[in-house]
């Protein structure tokens, strides 16, 4: 339906056939929906403008949408496109964040390294994951992909406990571009702290301190905060460097909070040393507006790439399998290759999807990426229509819309009326009922009324304005 031109508009080439954009017009609308997306931050309370024409909850409902967005585009990838179900789509994204957290952390990978490396690492999980699509399928699948749901938590929680904290949150420091513009000050005795303002809220001070040379014992250099808090060497805004025997010869901090910072020495008698300590600025993504800048335009790119994925010889044998495997493989299709193809995708999705959730948040729990989880996307792409390129955006602005605008606007005068409706149900039970029983009912609502999802209806009307007024 999406190939049909209004009136009067044809094709003279293949560029024109092939085109995602078939008019003009449709390229336009487009562009300005895009920077209408990119100006939402610039007119919060928090903005770098500060207009406050825009409450922040909107700015941070957005890109909670963007991501979920990646996630389900991913599982639609695997569902609609390929036709294979799986229920440990949150276990995928959990290994995104993890992997991600941990590369940052424990390895000193900046954001932009760490995301490609923990987005393929989920996808060669999702490969394994993948494997038993080749003697299963439908409900049997299902329980397969089930699987990974228990799986991956647990070896998250145990026996990876040392470097995800296990049931603790995980700090996750925030993304950066630079440091550039480095200046300098050394450290010459122990006699006088280094002291300095910093703590701009988007372009961040890097502090770091590199001992050059030390006689005797190793000087003790501590890093205070605004708060007057020594800052352990475990803060996850803090790299430290050590020598081969263990001792400390420098780190590198991000000063996040703003006010005055101080780094002090504290040596034995007889021993000496000399340090430099130097002073960066560096643009940072700390915060929730500044990582909307980097979720948002990701989000799109991926949509359009997946998009693209079904006009490729790859997304019609996607397709093929999807609607008869057998006749598939009969027409020379690699049915089992195209498969794990589709599970490799649809995990990447979700590793990336992981990734920005742990930076966005700033902070990981193992709770983030429960059953349910898995279960609502795959709700979110049943509303928004498996098998539609926009089938993602709407299934996940439609839930998130729900349960963080509708549900919250609605449930102060349903706790006035259901109590009188049903005064044999105590109030408390009413009140934990709401959410999903209002969830589950707009997801039968959909089932019943609209089984295809918001995307055909969509595209209906499209089609339906393209041609008017002979839309009947």
């Amino acid at each position: 339906m999406a190939n049909i031109h209004p009136a009067g508009v044809f094709d003279t080439t293949y560029e024109e056939d092939m085109s995602v954009d078939r008019t003009a017009r449709d390229k336009l609308w487009k562009n300005l929906a895009f920077v209408a997306l990119l100006v939402v931050p610039l007119l919060s309370v928090s903005g770098p403008l500060g207009l406050g024409l825009i409450s922040d909850q909107y700015v941070g409902l957005i890109a909670r949408i963007a991501i979920f967005v990646i996630a389900v585009q991913g599982l639609n990838i695997l569902v609609g496109y390929t036709g294979q179900i799986s229920l440990g789509h949150a276990a995928f994204m959990a290994i995104g964040a993890y992997g991600s957290a941990i590369l940052a952390r424990e390895l000193g990978f900046t954001f932009w390294t760490a995301l490609p490396v923990s987005a393929l690492l989920t996808g060669v999980i999702g490969l394994f994951f993948g494997l038993p699509s080749l003697r299963v399928k439908g409900f049997y699948l299902a329980m397969a992909t089930l699987a990974a749901q228990f799986i991956i938590p647990w070896v998250l929680r145990y026996p990876l406990e040392d470097l995800t904290g296990g049931t603790r949150p995980l700090n996750v420091p925030a993304p950066l571009i630079g440091p550039f513009g480095s200046y300098a000050d050394d450290l010459i005795d122990d006699t006088t702290p280094l002291v300095f303002q910093a703590g701009d809220p988007y372009l961040v001070d890097v502090i770091s301190l590199e001992l050059t040379k030390v006689d005797g014992a190793h000087p003790v250099i501590e890093l205070h905060n605004p708060g007057g808090d020594i800052v352990p060497a475990g803060d996850f805004n803090m790299t430290v460097f050590r020598d081969a025997g263990g001792k400390i010869t420098g780190f590198s901090y991000i000063a996040t909070k703003p006010g005055e910072y101080a780094i002090t020495a504290t040596v034995e008698d007889g021993a000496a040393f000399r340090a430099r300590a130097r002073r960066g600025k560096a643009l940072s993504f700390a915060t929730e507006t500044a990582m909307y800048y980097i979720i948002v335009p990701l989000s799109v790119l991926l949509m359009f790439l997946a998009r693209n994925i079904a006009r490729t010889r790859t997304g019609r044998a996607f397709i093929s399998v999807r609607d008869n495997d057998l006749a598939a493989e009969l027409l020379g299709i690699n049915v089992f290759g195209y498969k794990l193809r589709a599970f490799f995708l649809s995990a990447v999705y979700a590793g990336i999807a992981g990734c920005l959730l742990a930076y966005e948040r700033n902070s990981l729990a193992l709770d983030m990426f429960r059953l349910d989880i898995s279960i609502e996307m795959l709700a979110m792409l049943i509303i928004g229509g498996a098998g539609y390129p926009l089938g993602a955006l709407f299934g996940v602005t439609f839930i998130r819309v729900l349960q963080e605008a509708a549900i919250p606007a609605l449930r102060p005068r349903l706790l006035e009326i259901l109590p009188e409706l049903f005064p044999f149900i105590e109030v408390v039970n009413i009140t934990s009922a709401i959410n999903p029983v209002l969830f589950g009912g707009a997801l039968i609502v959909f089932l019943v009324l609209e089984p295809r999802g918001i995307a055909h209806r969509w595209e209906v009307l499209k089609v339906a304005w393209k041609i008017r007024p002979y839309a009947y």
